[in-house]
């Protein structure tokens, strides 16, 4: 392969870098001379690498920088054998603030956020660490510099996942901030900080739990609800209904981490049985493979699902409460 001379550095990275790790990664042997790329091995190692390497020299000569981590996704998607193309996935910029860009890293993310632009109420459903909620506040920030919404609407239910309101200092928004921090974490990184405040007193932003959007109709707006797995089925009914004119919705929550107490059904899991079939609500489903956080965090989640799955018949199917109270370690009364 041939490459035009000023992708070769970018593509094999700074100290070769990513030179390094295709190696390791590829099994047909690559050679580079100048601008020239020369792959040998097995012709099914050779027609993965050339594939490979074509898929970057693309986001190269996007303007993409290349990261081993780009690297080791575009190699991770081709040895899966998506039909996708990596470059198109992990070129698609959503945010750009200060240098730093904010886009899908895995194909289940690109195909949240095409769902996000394609549909007016989207689930996103997944472990932590996936970016349902990340990338949900990166579209609800775009769609408001764009001027497609008036104003970002953020809320989450606050359930404990075993501490107690009454435990925590201070008045009840005191109490309740903690459960919004997540919230505010991810607008600090996609927001000047100095105009947030500014924003959130003119009402243009708007963080509150879900108890304060009941008997409100919500216009133009970007709304998230985050941690929906925590919703009781009447919550999720009630906050589904607030969907005014010009707006659109996005539900982000984690099956698995239900804090629920006394076994109540969780409102993410009910939506996910009664709602598939109408047309603008969309459910995406991530993975321990969309996790985009350390590289232990999927394999923790991994390692969960595994345990978890086989001592079922020991804690039942219900929610983590439930689970914490079997075990005899309920929170203390």
């Amino acid at each position: 392969m041939e490459l035009s001379p000023e992708a070769v550095f970018p593509l094999l990275g700074s100290a070769d870098k990513n030179l390094k790790l295709l190696e390791r990664e590829l099994d047909a042997d690559i050679h580079v001379r100048g601008n020239e790329v020369t792959l040998t091995g097995r012709a099914a190692d050779v027609a993965l690498a050339e594939r490979v390497l074509g898929q970057l020299v693309v986001m190269v000569g996007s303007g993409h920088q290349l990261t081993p981590d780009a690297v080791q996704r575009t190699i991770s998607m081709l040895t899966e054998g998506i039909s996708d193309s990596p470059a198109e996935v992990l070129s698609l910029d959503i945010l750009s603030r200060r240098g730093k860009t904010i886009r899908p890293k895995t194909l289940n993310q690109k195909r949240y956020v095409d769902a996000i632009d394609e549909n007016t109420i989207v689930f996103g459903i997944g472990p932590a660490g996936t970016g349902k909620t990340y990338l949900a506040m990166a579209k609800a920030v775009q769609a408001l510099q764009s001027k497609n919404v008036t104003r970002i609407i953020l809320t989450r239910p606050a359930v404990e996942a075993g501490e107690r309101l009454g435990f925590l200092p201070g008045t009840l928004n005191d109490k309740i901030d903690p459960y919004l921090r997540p919230l505010y974490d991810a607008l600090h990184d996609m927001m000047d900080p100095e105009a947030i405040p500014k924003l959130m007193q003119s009402g243009v932003i708007e963080v509150a739990p879900l108890a304060y959007m009941r008997g409100r109709t919500l216009n133009d707006a970007f709304i998230i609800l985050d941690e929906a797995q925590n919703t009781t089925t009447e919550q999720m009914k009630m906050f589904l209904t607030r969907l005014g004119f010009g707006s659109k919705v996005v539900v982000t929550g984690d099956v698995t981490q239900i804090d629920l107490p006394g076994g109540a059904r969780s409102g993410l899991k009910a939506a996910a049985e009664i709602l598939t079939d109408i047309d603008g609500i969309h459910f995406s489903e991530l993975t321990s493979r969309d996790v985009v956080r350390h590289r232990l965090v999927s394999n923790i989640v991994d390692a969960y699902e595994k345990f978890e799955s086989e001592n079922v018949r020991d804690f039942g199917e219900g929610n983590r409460a439930q689970r914490r109270s079997a075990r005899g370690h309920g929170p203390h009364r």
